[in-house]
């Protein structure tokens, strides 16, 4: 497996990319058209991509971008590599030069895939990953539930 790195997404990768969402998301976070996609690519400023790559198909995609004076991220797997430490190898490409990175992650199990099959919860994957979770901090829209995770280089000492 390799994994490119790319400021610029080709309209193949877009489309390779919307179809591993669509597979591996929540059935209620789906594109149905690249034009959807295109319109959030658009939010994500200054976004670097990292696709995981292996005999010419896209299995992972992971990327990351500024939004109020932080670092953002999100990771999609294609579910036939989990637990290949893949997640883990994007996590460390992300956390490279950088002092933190934060994340919407959902924490709950009661979300099902297009194909019926349950969403399960990444948390526990990032909790592994050295990210600490602020279930306080709430993403709560008509779409989505999920709690906010964080990594930092250098643990924060609390008085």
């Amino acid at each position: 497996m390799r994994v490119i790195h790319t400021s610029e997404l080709t309209n193949i990768q877009k489309k390779a990319i919307m179809k591993l969402w669509n597979n591996e998301y929540p059935d209620q976070l789906n594109y149905r058209n690249l034009t959807d996609l295109n319109s959030y690519l658009a939010t994500l400023p200054g976004a670097m991509h990292f696709l995981c790559v292996r005999d010419a198909e896209i299995l992972g995609w992971a990327f990351k971008f500024s939004r109020d004076a932080e670092t953002w991220f999100a990771i999609i797997l294609d579910s036939k590599i989990h637990k290949q430490g893949v997640g883990t190898m994007l996590l460390d490409i992300l956390k490279a030069d950088e002092n933190a990175l934060t994340g919407w992650v959902v924490d709950h199990d009661r979300y099902l895939k297009i194909n019926g099959d349950a969403y399960p919860s990444p948390l526990n994957f990032y909790l592994k990953n050295g990210f600490g979770v602020n279930r306080q901090l709430r993403l709560e829209s008509a779409h989505l539930s999920a709690a906010m995770v964080k990594w930092q280089a250098r643990p924060v000492f609390q008085v």
